[in-house]
């Protein structure tokens, strides 16, 4: 059993990013995928910005997921694995925009607090969130060829054409895909073998390129999925992924628990440092010291799944955008479970990078106790403390924040100025949303000044002020395209004469 890893940015961690004064290149782009791609004609395809969020109540899981295509315009599908027959009232298409606002929720952030006048009455508030509740089925054998397969049921969604298969054989499934019109990956049968054998069964859903609409730019702008099973194990299948894996992916996840944060049961756990102060550098290059951070945590932590925010859906401080309402939850599976759409919905992000080498198992999930950090207003040394995750009971108010602090330069004029004391207005922050740009870093340094309350702080004598805490909006492109990557199960594109 793995346990959650102490998260404290330890002085090592710290002094390393404070003292790197070289230059950081851009990482080069990383694609997660929890299953592959197959393409006519060998064209190449890639799922560059899916998203899926899992709730969890009780023994169901509802499962959610957005994913764009880039590729040729022929018909192509997808398979996820799952573990029973699904059918059309299990299965639904989603707006866009509720994954938009969750990224926009969860996403690490870099926020400024400006130093208030030290001549004016101060009054010391600390920003604190209250958790707030908040066709027809049909079964045909096509075991015909030995191939071992059985279509359990199968029906329409908008643009979708699903089937239900059942394999005996992995073998059998491999080429019952091929003769079906899929190139598929060499391979597929290792990879799809351990489903088979424990009898999980496959969402196959084929997609009619004259039922999608496309930019123009040529990619599918497809509808977001959404299907719900019950199952006793909470788990997420991504070994799928490995069969067009290009070396280290990136993975992340967004759970729903009612009154409940999720961690993972088969691998380490580790929570992303947080609440450091920066310098004016990194407001310019916010995606490349965040990149910095991760990878010298996973190296202290390897082959862990970080958590980089679990916070109550209804609430957030400061909040970058509109949190996650009633009408929200019901979206995301909330008329579907158990308990519906009341109570205290718990939204956590988990960033998982691995390789071949890394990923032996599908992600399984478990409940964790409540942490927090990320919180709290600096004080009069312009110091922060909570820089990883403190346990909370059941109260969870964890986030990934980065801050700035502008102390106050204009005039002071009174006898006893009161210096240190650090607010914002009420215009609301925005996120570093989790599909982004890569940025072009060459020459640029990794900025110095990286502190937390262990090892340095900002002085108030430097760096200009203005009067507010805010997330720079040019930053919206600025965290490296591999934060935010994954597909979940995997898509086939179908050859065109079937």
């Amino acid at each position: 059993m793995s346990r959650l890893v102490p998260s404290l940015a330890p002085a090592p961690l710290i002094t390393l990013l404070a003292a790197l004064g070289a230059s950081l290149l851009a990482t080069p782009q990383a694609r997660a995928f929890c299953g592959f791609y197959v393409a006519g004609a060998d064209a190449s395809l890639y799922n560059d910005a899916t998203m899926v969020v899992l709730m969890r109540d009780g023994q169901r899981t509802v499962l959610s997921m957005q994913n764009s295509y880039t590729g040729p315009t022929e018909d192509f599908a997808m398979i996820v694995p799952v573990p029973e027959v699904l059918h059309e009232e299990d299965v639904r298409t989603l707006p866009r925009e509720i994954f938009r606002k969750i990224d926009q929720l969860s996403a690490p952030r870099l926020v400024e607090y400006w130093e208030e006048d030290p001549c004016q009455p101060q009054y010391r508030y600390e920003g604190m969130a209250v958790p707030s509740g908040a066709v027809m089925d049909e079964s045909a054998s096509e075991s015909g060829g030995g191939y071992q397969v059985q279509i359990e049921a199968q029906f329409s969604v908008a643009e979708y054409d699903v089937v239900i298969l059942s394999a005996g054989d992995s073998n059998g499934l491999e080429r019952w895909l091929h003769d079906e019109g899929y190139n598929i990956p060499s391979g597929a049968a290792r990879v799809l073998r351990p489903y088979v054998e424990s009898g999980t069964k496959f969402f196959v859903a084929k997609i009619d390129a004259g039922r999608v609409q496309f930019d123009a730019n040529g990619r599918a702008v497809l509808s977001p999925l959404r299907f719900h099973f019950d199952d006793p194990h909470f788990q997420l299948p991504v070994r799928l992924g490995l069969l067009n894996s290009q070396g280290e992916q990136d993975l992340i996840v967004h759970t729903l628990g009612n009154g409940t944060r999720y961690e993972v049961a088969n691998y380490p756990n580790a929570t992303i440092p947080t609440n450091i102060v920066v310098d004016q550098q990194v407001r310019d290059h916010f995606g490349a010291f965040y990149e910095r951070l991760l990878e010298e945590t996973l190296q202290q932590h390897p082959g862990a799944v970080l958590t980089e925010y679990a916070w109550s859906a209804s609430s957030c401080d400061p909040c970058p955008g509109p949190t996650l309402d009633g009408s929200d939850i019901l979206t995301l599976g909330g008329d579907v479970v158990p308990s519906g759409a009341g109570g205290d919905w718990v939204l956590t992000r988990l960033h998982f990078r691995y390789t071949e080498q890394i990923l032996g198992e599908d992600l399984v999930f478990r409940p964790a106790p409540g942490i927090r950090g990320g919180n709290g207003i600096p004080d009069a040394d312009g110091r922060l403390s909570e820089t990883g995750a403190i346990p909370s009971g059941s109260w969870n108010s964890f986030q990934g924040r980065y801050v700035q602090l502008h102390p106050w330069e204009g005039e002071i004029s009174c006898r006893n100025p009161v210096r240190g004391q650090w607010g914002y207005n009420n215009r609301a922050p925005i996120s570093a949303p989790g599909r982004l740009q890569d940025p072009t870093l060459s020459g640029a340094a990794l900025p110095a000044g990286v502190s937390t309350s262990g090892s340095g702080s900002a002085s108030p004598q430097s760096s200009r002020g203005c009067g507010r805490c805010t997330v720079d909006p040019r930053e919206s492109a600025a965290l490296p395209t591999a934060i935010g990557l994954v597909l979940l199960g995997a898509a086939f594109l179908r050859r065109r004469g079937r």
